[in-house]
């Protein structure tokens, strides 16, 4: 064994291994903590393959009900993992908030270790308590390759959370511009709805993340007013995005749009101190009222000359007859 499996062995297991002397593997503390785990936690396989062979149960569960393989999972340690599912470790033993091994790959961004667990098995639609699936972890902390693999296995892009969050709205939310576009180009549905009413693109202009926005436009979400009576033009201006407010007025939203409280987005942001947005909404609702004068305009001279035309054909028609 190397010097840190050996410190590791006298430190926890507390004795040295004689040639005729067997460890106990299951030896435990006050959480149900065994040497296993620990081992695994740490990632000496060294040791682990040692308790294994003194008969240590992989099986073993803390009061959490996180395992051995939990753990190593959880550290990346893929050797560690592939041998206690050798062993007989249960691929998809949940703790006591529904997390399993393959959850807390996904968590920390492990995609050999995620490509392991599904090779034996894993479920990729396992829930927590909150609903949330890997797929809603690896899309909550940015992991694209580790996206890709739970796509590839079968995993929905569309599955919500208790709360109505969809892997797509927790992307959006945390700025993750290449999570969003990966889940859309595998059909993740652009509008869905958190239980608040707050879709991904309203939740991305609401946090000023432009990439995200862009990424989003090329999918025509509702510009318009959602179920919790506002606007992502509003929530840009409700927080002084101005790349954003920018964004959406470029792709169509309505500058004159109230919300459910009657505001406009230019109110917003004059209530809000927002200067630089203010100023930008006020010369464009501006030159829209501008524009929108002039085609009026242009449009009552069209009917005006159209009427005179028909009025001096039917005069040339009542002259020839």
């Amino acid at each position: 064994m190397c010097e840190a499996t050996m410190a590791f062995w006298h430190r926890f297991i507390g004795m040295a291994r004689e040639d005729d002397e067997r460890i106990d593997g299951d030896v435990i503390n006050w959480d149900y903590t065994t040497p296993l785990i620990l081992a695994a936690a740490g990632g000496h396989t060294a040791c682990v393959i040692e308790l294994l062979e003194q008969g240590a149960d992989p099986n073993a569960r803390r009061v959490t009900g996180t395992t051995a393989l939990f753990f190593a999972a959880q550290g990346g340690f893929v050797d560690v993992a592939r041998i206690l599912l050798k062993a007989g470790a249960p691929v998809d033993c949940s703790s006591v908030d529904g997390g399993t091994p393959l959850f807390v790959a996904c968590q920390g961004g492990h995609d050999s270790m995620v490509s392991e667990l599904l090779s034996y098995g894993a479920n990729v639609h396992a829930c927590m308590k909150d609903h949330a699936t890997p797929l809603f972890i690896a899309a909550q902390n940015g992991h694209s390759a580790v996206l890709k693999l739970l796509l590839a296995a079968g995993a929905h892009p569309d599955t919500p959370r208790n709360d109505g969050a969809t892997p797509l709205w927790i992307a959006a939310q945390m700025g993750h511009d290449h999570i969003v576009k990966l889940l859309l180009l595998h059909g993740a549905f652009v509008d869905a709805v958190r239980c608040d009413g707050a879709t991904a693109l309203f939740k991305a202009a609401h946090k000023g993340h432009s990439s995200v926005v862009h990424e989003l436009l090329k999918y025509r979400p509702n510009l318009g007013q959602i179920p919790n009576g506002e606007t992502a033009l509003h929530a840009a201006a409700l927080f002084g995005h101005l790349p954003v407010v920018k964004q959406l007025i470029g792709a169509g939203a309505d500058i004159l749009a109230k919300n459910a409280e009657g505001l406009t987005p230019l109110q917003i942001s004059r209530q809000q101190k927002y200067h630089a947005v203010y100023q930008y909404l006020k010369d464009r609702e501006h030159f829209l009222r501008h524009q929108s004068a002039k085609a009026a305009a242009v449009s009552t001279v069209t009917v005006a000359t159209s009427g005179n035309t028909t009025a001096s054909v039917v005069n040339s028609v009542a002259i020839t007859s």
